[in-house]
């Protein structure tokens, strides 16, 4: 059952087979040794549960495999499906309630940290004490996991509250077919993806490097992260040891800007402060982009005739990086969590799901849809090495490497900030580096209220 601002949707209903399923594996358990037994009651039969969920490029995939889960199991899921802003509100007011709304939280980078910090999940050890993350689920920077003493996403140190539902990370997108015509290599660094960006930029027809310069919650501050990160810099000294001088204003940050405002000016669109991810992955579907680094769910378009003029044209690599650097995607994942505000039947069913999801077959059913799976046994799947596929090399390749954009509950106020700061510079309202220092400035000023021990560097010149 699927909810979209409150408008049910009816998904078929399930076949009389499940409950003869359930009916027979609920009599093998009486008779078969304790291990059959446990792997026949594998999926019980649990009260039906609710999910939050934001629209988006990958939501498609991740309906059709609820609706397996739906027919598998013989249980309930009903999706409230809502903008993205929308779905981190409800999700917030959800959790302050005496009894909360939703069963499962699906919670994008950006305000994952604000329901960690805040106390807000139950860890999935004290719903079920012998759950945990299957050995192949892949770690996302161990956001999966929190240490409430030190306050930091730890697998080692800290216990499990969350799945991975979407690993959501930035890949580069390139028009395969411009590049063998003109003999180009794919690029490693950023200083190369700039000299093939003007060899195939041909404007109004296609333009060397679509980005993300908008002004909102989180586009030209998370498209330009690869950036920054890959040059070394970052927004704060180490965030996880729980030191945040701010070094939003370093060298390296700058050199990170000014190759993104550079090909904004040079390869880019006109008015490129006026591009968020919608745009940029309307411009790679027609055709009009010969480079863009939009998140990984954005792939199915590409090669779905009913969307796309570029189908079979686009392919990914990993993103490039600054010199010294690696590359290093940001995470614009999802984790789903258990709130601790609803009751206990409510929370066994919501993790029958999450465990069920994190499974190999329902991993398989999610990569069928173009999704990327959480799972890197998964990857290794025959199906995934057929040209459809084609992206997955690239995914498996970074994940490794990819970086939240910050981790601390305050993120969503940093992101402000670098939102406008980032977009005068894109617009030529303000050079680099005072678009840096004044950021700086901001942030430090937003963690000092907040009562972190912080400092700031010197102002670039």
């Amino acid at each position: 059952m699927i909810s979209r601002h409150g408008t049910p949707e009816h998904l078929p209903v399930r076949p009389f087979v499940a409950l003869v399923a359930l009916a027979v594996s609920v009599a093998t358990f009486l008779w078969a040794g304790t291990a059959f037994a446990q792997a026949s009651a594998a999926w019980p039969r649990v009260s039906p549960i609710t999910i939050v969920i934001n629209q988006s490029p990958w939501f498609g995939g991740f309906s059709k495999v609820v609706e397996a889960y739906e027919k598998e199991t013989g249980n309930k899921v009903t999706l409230d499906v809502n903008p993205f802003a929308g779905s981190g509100e409800k999700q917030r007011n959800s959790v302050r309630s005496k009894e909360g709304q939703f069963d499962i939280l699906v919670m994008n980078s950006a305000w994952l940290a604000e329901f960690y910090h805040g106390g807000f999940l139950t860890p999935l050890n004290t719903i079920d004490p012998a759950f945990k993350l299957d050995p192949q689920v892949m770690s996302y920077d161990d956001t999966g996991y929190w240490d409430a003493a030190r306050k930091s996403n730890n697998a080692k140190t800290g216990v499990v509250y969350g799945v991975p539902i979407n690993g959501n990370i930035q890949v580069l997108y390139y028009r395969a077919d411009l590049y063998e015509k003109a003999g180009l290599k794919v690029p490693q660094t950023w200083e190369e993806l700039a000299a093939n960006a003007k060899a195939l930029n041909s404007p109004p027809n296609v333009y060397g490097m679509v980005q993300r310069g908008a002004r909102s919650a989180s586009d030209i501050s998370y498209d330009w992260m690869p950036y920054l990160h890959s040059h070394n810099g970052a927004i704060f000294k180490d965030e996880k040891a729980g030191d945040f001088t701010v070094t939003i204003n370093s060298p390296e940050a700058r050199q990170a800007l000014d190759v993104y405002v550079n090909l904004a000016k040079t390869v880019g669109p006109p008015n490129p402060g006026s591009y968020g991810q919608a745009q940029v992955i309307q411009a790679l579907l027609t055709g009009k982009a010969a480079h863009a680094t939009p998140v990984i769910a954005a792939w199915p378009q590409l090669d779905d005739a009913t969307k796309s003029a570029v189908v079979g044209k686009v392919n990914v690599a990993v993103l490039p990086h600054g010199p010294g650097g690696r590359t290093t995607p940001t995470l614009g994942h999802f984790i789903g969590g258990i709130p601790n505000n609803i009751p206990k039947d409510r929370q066994v069913a919501a993790l029958a799901f999450l465990r069920w999801f994190q499974s190999y077959d329902a991993q398989v059913k999610y990569a069928q849809t173009g999704q990327p799976p959480i799972r890197s046994d998964v990857y290794a799947a025959a199906f995934m090495k057929t040209p459809e596929y084609r992206w997955s090399p690239a995914v498996l390749a970074s994940l490794p490497n990819a970086k939240m954009m910050y981790t601390v509950p305050e993120g969503p106020q940093i992101a402000s900030v670098l939102e406008l700061r980032l977009n005068q510079a894109v617009l030529g309202e303000k050079t680099t580096a005072d678009a840096l220092n004044t950021a700086a400035a901001e942030i430090h000023d937003l963690m000092q209220k907040a009562g972190y021990k912080t400092a700031r560097l010197p102002p670039l010149k």
